[in-house]
């Protein structure tokens, strides 16, 4: 067999011993990214050619049921690998003896099950299971449901082929189960919540494809890194939903961002919002301009995608911070923003600042209209070239903030070799993911413990979501709300009595 690949498409050309019509060339053209592979990995056998109704005409059409987004969804699911499809429910023979000598020795795969109303599947390392062997890898491998381009990942996998059908077992039980020769499909209830599919009653699937993942790292580590990932991911937003701020003394957090224009504070409600609501989000406009595309003060809140509640917490955006007088957002504005005077959308003015005159000014704020935690924003990459003039702006603006005793971090942005916590310990992201010399030099400027200096890569131009990125995302922002709780828990008695007068 010769295969050869042309810039749109992707030929193949079979030789077999058979009949001359059947000795001349099949060509096969399929999608590059989709493409069809009768060869098998590892130096195994391919399965001898069988005449199949899907050949018509010489030509033989096979093509995947996901569409662009679901694929690229699942692609980074596993690292950014490729994924190739070489069995289909609908092409070839619906038994399990058919399944498992297509599926026989061909790395890790992934099997999806198209049910009426999503899409759900499994991930398995390593070659598929032997007809009644147990498979060996189930803490590598995980379902998975896609849902409206959104998914849920349940881990720990054991898989087992019998003579009617690929059985996943947990704690010795079956809880999800194929049958191929029947197209049906048993989905254990408690799986069914896991999933978020609790709703799915049909037992008839439409279609099932397995692909092969190309491209996936064959270390054990490297899998356990990809599954953990997701899975700590899943456990930082599960905390962020259940939080609460300290002692129930006020309904939401308050957390204002501070920082030059372009330093990613628009960008960053947005991120935090797309990982909340379960796909990207562009709400707050972001720019790079010299003059800041923010102007109005913003009292963002967020609308979880699971529930429509919103997650007991604010972000504030402001107007960027300029090294020039009389540019960008006013010193004077910045004390009554923390103590909760100025009220949302309010249009800033670098010349003039709010004064209580103003007919929205808030004369009389309570604890829960006040900056709870102020997050300064800065572009990783533009640390080292800061001006003299905007290191002093810097600092002006935190001698304000630090007379009204009000708790701060560092955000830094841009972080282009987040990655980098792959090969090491996510959860030991400052020093697996950048130089220290940018930390070094903020914790100097600002005098800010280097457990409060974090690192996130926001959404921008991607389609999609990251579950490193997320990690990032929640794990800046669940450190932000401790600071606020251990502000809150740090005000005087008498100090909260007023507030609640």
């Amino acid at each position: 067999m010769t295969r050869g690949l042309l810039p749109a498409v992707c030929c193949f050309e079979f030789q077999f011993p058979f009949s001359q019509t059947m000795k001349s060339r099949i060509s096969a053209e399929l999608s590059v990214s989709r493409m069809f592979q009768l060869a098998k990995p590892d130096g195994a056998a391919c399965t001898p050619f069988k005449p199949d109704p899907a050949f018509k005409n010489g030509t033989m059409e096979m093509t995947t049921r996901l569409t662009w987004n679901e694929e690229k969804i699942l692609q980074k699911l596993l690292g950014n690998v490729s994924l190739s499809l070489f069995y289909k429910s609908s092409v070839h023979k619906c038994s399990i003896e058919n399944m498992l000598d297509m599926c026989n020795h061909q790395g890790s795969t992934i099997t999806v099950i198209y049910l009426p109303n999503c899409i759900v599947g499994a991930f398995l390392f390593g070659h598929y299971p032997q007809m009644d062997k147990n498979c060996r890898n189930q803490n590598y491998s995980f379902y998975f449901s896609l849902n409206n381009t959104r998914t849920t990942e349940v881990f720990n996998v054991e898989a087992q082929i019998d003579s009617e059908k690929l059985a996943f077992y947990s704690s010795n039980e079956i809880i999800f189960s194929l049958i191929p020769h029947e197209s049906k499909v048993f989905i254990h209830q408690s799986l069914k919540i896991e999933l978020g599919i609790q709703h799915f009653t049909s037992s008839n699937y439409l279609e099932c494809e397995v692909f092969r993942v190309e491209g996936i790292n064959d270390d054990k580590g490297y899998i356990r890194r990809i599954t953990g990932v997701v899975q700590y991911r899943n456990g930082l937003l599960a905390e962020l939903r259940g939080y609460r701020p300290y002692a129930d003394l006020v309904s939401e957090i308050n957390i204002l961002l501070l920082g030059p224009v372009g330093s990613g504070k628009s960008s960053f409600f947005n991120s935090v919002k797309s990982v909340f609501r379960g796909h990207l989000t562009r709400q707050a406009a972001v720019g790079s301009d010299v003059t800041s595309i923010t102007e109005m003060y913003r009292i963002y809140s967020i609308k979880d995608g699971k529930d429509g509640k919103s997650p007991p917490f604010t972000l504030c955006d402001t107007m960027g911070l300029d090294e020039k007088e009389g540019v960008g957002l006013c010193m004077d504005d910045i004390p009554h923003i923390l103590n909760g005077c100025v009220p949302d959308r309010y249009h800033f003015s670098p010349q003039q600042p709010i004064t209580c005159d103003h007919p929205t000014f808030i004369t009389s704020p309570s604890l829960k209209d006040r900056i709870h935690c102020v997050a300064y924003v800065l572009d990783i990459n533009c640390i080292n070239s800061l001006s003299s003039k905007m290191v002093a702006k810097f600092k002006q603006v935190q001698k304000i903030i630090l007379s009204c005793g009000v708790p701060q971090v560092a955000l830094l942005t841009k972080v282009k070799n987040y990655h980098e916590v792959l090969q090491e310990d996510f959860l030991n992201m400052n020093t697996s993911m950048t130089s220290q010399s940018q930390i070094k030099k903020i914790q100097k400027m600002l005098k800010i413990p280097i457990y409060n200096i974090l690192m996130v890569e926001n959404y921008a131009l991607e389609w999609e979501q990251d579950p490193l990125k997320d990690i990032l995302i929640l794990s800046a922002l669940r450190q932000m709300l401790r600071a606020a709780d251990d502000y809150l828990e740090d005000l005087p008695q008498r100090r909260i009595r007023f507030f609640f007068r």
